[in-house]
């Protein structure tokens, strides 16, 4: 039963993995009050309330994680 629900809980993590893009970037410009950033490639991302923003600024190279299916932000740190 352990090596089942050991395997199961491996295979959902995967699963859950393959749903999430991670995108690498500089930001361009930052919109504290719509909580957005823009990356130089022009894409621009709406960051929850539960991510803080502070600390971002324009020319900060960032790892933006997406959700796949849903197009949210779900981490977004500063790159190497």
């Amino acid at each position: 039963m352990k090596k089942f629900l050991a395997t199961t809980v491996a295979s959902l993590a995967i699963v859950g993995a393959a749903y999430a893009a991670e995108l690498e970037g500089t930001v361009h410009s930052v919109d504290p009050a719509t909580r957005s950033i823009t990356l130089e490639d022009g894409k621009t991302y709406v960051i929850p309330e539960s991510i803080s923003v502070e600390g971002l600024a324009a020319g900060a190279k960032v790892k933006v994680t997406v959700d796949d299916t849903t197009g949210a932000v779900t981490a977004i740190e500063k790159a190497s």
